[in-house]
């Protein structure tokens, strides 16, 4: 969630890094999520793939640079983010949560999409499963190069506003934080409720210097680098995968590969728990009751020579001689 960018400025080493947590309900009164599929968002198996791979990637080869997430709704994809953070590096995270927005369409795009954010449940997600909260800047995306310096990040997701003006300067403002060999991943690129952010993707791509490397069914995935070292890897890897299904495509002369998942894909190993589900409350059923006995059902009559008849009669007779039969039979 974010509104219009202003001019950037650059971080000041007075400038505030974060603000402060959310006051309240501490972190152990909110609901716990066990699972990582119990956090609510839309953060599909497709696209775990492809952070995991990007992030994977990065590691391997040693690219330098910090985490950058705009728009976090309760922390899904942030969550999974974060569990590639490497030691040193910092991952920020940039959302208004509920504090109110500043212009009339973001505050009526809040109200309809995201009336259950807040940043205590967030907070409570993502720390079960991690040990610390990341830097959380909680306010308007147009403030984040105000916290985060030019070119020192790696990976960047956008999923704030989809407002045409916000979409465009959180792009532009992305586009100075990345190192040239970063990714940004843009969400909602092609939904039909969100058409500003398609026209700022796809204006970044022809107008700017966006280079598309892939497209999900949910994300756009491109680099201010050279496109083609990381692409050509994408496709040698997806050769390889028996979840995932790809094509390659070009757009006004722009390769891309296209990615979606098969049917009955697995998904990627995700982060775990902090605490285990249900772990005390098992160990105490094991070791204190012993297991209940289900009772026995009671054993089934014995078919009668009226229960064979009926069985015929069902079969061969019209239902109204049937009826009249059997009651017959029953007045003996």
């Amino acid at each position: 969630m974010t509104a219009t960018s202003a001019t950037p400025a650059q971080p000041s080493p007075s400038a505030a890094a974060t603000t402060p947590p959310a006051a309240g309900a501490p972190e152990d009164a909110l609901p716990r999520p066990t699972r990582f599929a119990d956090v609510k968002g839309w953060f599909f198996p497709a696209d775990q793939h492809l952070f995991a791979w990007f992030l994977d990637r990065q590691e391997r080869l040693g690219e330098p640079g910090d985490l950058l997430e705009l728009g976090s709704y309760l922390g899904k994809s942030a969550i999974f983010t974060g569990a590639r953070q490497r030691p040193g590096d910092r991952f920020t995270v940039c959302d208004l949560f509920d504090a109110p927005a500043e212009d009339a369409a973001n505050a009526r795009e809040m109200r309809a999409s995201y009336a259950t954010l807040s940043r205590r449940s967030f907070e409570a997600n993502y720390l079960a499963f991690h040990d610390a909260l990341p830097t959380v800047v909680q306010g308007l995306t147009s403030v984040i190069r105000d916290h985060v310096p030019d070119a020192s990040c790696r990976f960047a997701h956008i999923d704030a506003s989809h407002l045409y003006e916000h979409v465009r300067a959180d792009i532009e403002a992305v586009g100075a934080m990345l190192a040239p060999h970063g990714i940004v991943a843009l969400d909602d690129y092609r939904s039909e409720h969100c058409p500003g952010v398609a026209a700022a993707t796809w204006e970044a791509v022809l107008v700017g210097r966006l280079q598309p490397v892939c497209v999900s069914g949910n994300k756009f995935y491109g680099t201010w680098g050279d496109p083609r070292p990381v692409r050509a890897d994408l496709l040698e890897w997806l050769s390889g995968q028996q979840d995932l299904w790809f094509e390659e495509q070009s757009v006004a002369g722009h390769p891309l590969i296209r990615v979606k998942p098969r049917k009955g894909a697995a998904e990627p190993p995700q982060p775990a728990p902090r605490h285990a589900a249900g772990a005390s409350a098992a160990s105490a059923t094991s070791t204190s009751a012993p297991p209940t006995r289900r009772a026995a059902r009671p054993a089934p009559r014995p078919r009668g020579p009226l229960g064979a008849v009926r069985r015929v009669a069902v079969d061969l007779l019209p239902p109204i001689v049937t009826r009249a039969l059997l009651s017959a039979l029953r007045r003996r």
